[in-house]
């Protein structure tokens, strides 16, 4: 039938045949899914005490969240800190969490249920141990708590963990040489406050918005902890070797500091998920971390120390697939 057809005829068959192929083609572009579908489900994201840098960190990327991962629902769950968070992710109770690189190192060294199924999706901000006394006490070293009610954090926080580290390192026994008491942020400046507490330790960005607020309506001051504590910490063992020796600036808390910087101890703060973590959501989820530092930074001061560059160091753990994507793909 073709070959009996004109010319002219065939020329515009053949036209009509390759304007229809055509658009085919385009219909078949618009209507397939184009590259992988976007992350989608829900993620429960475990946080820390209601007035803690956690909490406020993961409300505000939560916001961003929303914002890149539109089809991702995401639940925040409070935490007593670092060690309860990483139990909840290493079993399954929360899909990602933050905790402090010594929480994760000693939760590894005590093998707990899990543990191997951790990973690192990010470095965040350092947090900062902070020994907070009342302005006219007599107190000048940690080694003088001896015998006093001392703040130490909630039982499953990070807090804990390191406060009865430095306690040991300067040669006090937690629970024989001082009076511990179970508190977290949310409660220990009050309990300062009305001479319930004679001093309580913290760990957290700087500046923590509770300790800010107790110093603006209480008179208080920080208690230095020198570079030789630290060095007596390194020696308890492999999961403390993530303490660093760090200065308090002046001016985090103007009216407790009295313009003087304070010698304490520092430790990084790892954004923690699972090896069994979809890669497009963990590549979804560590862009926007990255991404919203400034955002986020405005209103919650440490997330401004969020910094691409040092971002893939999630040492002890072992970085995520998605995390790695994504960092080789913003790679100069």
């Amino acid at each position: 039938m073709f070959a009996s057809l004109s010319r002219a005829a065939r020329r515009r068959l053949l036209a009509v045949s390759a304007a229809l192929l055509a658009l085919g083609g385009v219909l078949v572009w618009w209507l397939a899914p184009f590259g992988s579908p976007a992350p989608s489900g829900s993620v429960t994201f475990s946080t820390g005490v209601p007035t803690g840098v956690y909490q406020q960190y993961g409300e505000l990327l939560k916001n961003a969240l929303a914002q890149d991962l539109p089809e991702v629902s995401i639940t925040l769950k409070a935490s007593e800190g670092s060690q309860q968070n990483l139990a909840r992710v290493a079993t399954g109770k929360a899909d990602f969490t933050v905790a402090t690189a010594d929480a994760v190192a000693q939760y590894q060294r005590e093998r707990r249920p899990g543990f191997e199924r951790l990973r690192g999706c990010a470095r965040l901000y350092d947090d900062y141990v902070q020994l907070v006394v009342r302005k006219g006490s007599s107190l000048q070293k940690v080694r003088d708590l001896r015998g006093l009610r001392v703040g130490v954090g909630q039982d499953g926080s990070g807090v804990r963990l390191i406060a009865d580290r430095v306690l040991a390192a300067a040669g006090l026994a937690p629970v024989r040489d001082v009076q511990p008491v179970s508190a977290g942020i949310d409660t220990m400046p009050g309990l300062l406050e009305r001479g319930e507490l004679d001093a309580f330790f913290w760990s957290g960005g700087l500046p923590t918005q509770a300790v800010q607020k107790l110093s603006e309506r209480f008179p208080i001051r920080l208690i230095p902890l020198d570079a030789k504590l630290v060095d007596r910490l390194h020696d308890v063992g492999d999961s403390t070797r993530f303490y660093r020796s760090a200065v308090i600036p002046a001016d985090a808390y103007d009216k407790a500091q009295d313009g003087q910087p304070v010698a304490t101890l520092a430790v990084a703060n790892l954004l923690v998920t699972t090896v069994d973590a979809d890669e497009d959501l963990v590549e979804g989820f560590t862009r926007t971390v990255i991404r919203s530092r400034d955002g986020i930074g405005r209103q919650v001061h440490p997330a401004q120390l969020v910094d691409l560059r040092t971002a893939v160091y999630t040492e002890p753990l072992k970085l995520h697939d998605g995390a790695r994507r994504y960092y080789q793909s913003v790679k100069p």
